[in-house]
């Protein structure tokens, strides 16, 4: 006869479900902790009109964060909150960056900028930031181009501290030329790959008989002619 079970001994399965709960339980808490310190930041730079950060908020971040308003890491942070539209931030969009930043506190957002910017240089996140940027300048309901001027001022920003010849050269050849008024996505990606992939300035493997932008043969053209 098997000798009987002592009584009140605790269920070593129990004892792990139980910390399982407690560790799901502290989780939540500080979770939650986290979203309502990063909504508290959020409240100071949103109007009470709209809830949403605006221009005057953004402005606000900025100074704040000792960054201009043309700093390319806000375009990074706005990056980093898949922001929608530009010159609002929803609270939304807030507490998904803030969250993967794990900034909850202005000095924590401050310290978080150098990270982000390693983040976002990354080759397999850059070519979607630098697409981003693009996208996010369009203002306008159903707005499928950006005007020149706009075009020359965003990729000194985004491409500029990696491919600063190339981006001289091109807005210098975009600003004095009468075809085109406006770019297109297409022909921005474009520009990229032909950063990454062309040597400059030679231009000695440039392909006109490649599909490459149409603005970008004009370019490699006026280039070469300037060469000779």
């Amino acid at each position: 006869m098997s000798p009987p079970r002592k009584t009140g001994s605790p269920n070593p399965m129990s004892i792990k479900a139980n910390d399982v709960d407690l560790f799901h339980s502290a989780s939540n808490i500080a979770l939650m902790q986290l979203l309502e310190q990063i909504d508290t930041l959020f409240d100071t730079y949103a109007s009470e009109m709209t809830n949403l950060i605006e221009a005057s908020g953004i402005e606000e971040l900025c100074s704040d964060l000792k960054v201009g308003a043309d700093d390319v890491r806000m375009l990074m942070l706005a990056w980093k909150m898949k922001a929608k539209k530009q010159g609002f931030i929803t609270q939304d969009e807030w507490r998904r960056g803030l969250k993967a930043l794990e900034a909850n506190s202005l000095e924590k957002l401050q310290r978080a900028l150098p990270a982000l910017e390693r983040e976002v240089m990354r080759p397999s996140n850059f070519k979607d930031f630098y697409a981003f940027a693009f996208r996010y300048s369009l203002t306008e309901e159903r707005q499928k181009t950006l005007d020149i001027g706009s075009i020359c001022l965003l990729l000194k920003i985004v491409l500029g501290s990696q491919f600063r010849p190339q981006v001289d050269s091109f807005t210098q050849y975009l600003q004095m030329q009468k075809e085109y008024k406006v770019l297109t996505f297409d022909q921005w990606m474009g520009f990229y790959q032909f950063c990454n992939e062309i040597s400059f300035p030679d231009l000695n493997n440039y392909d006109d008989q490649l599909a490459w932008p149409l603005v970008l043969d004009s370019f490699v053209e006026w280039v070469g002619q300037k060469n000779n």
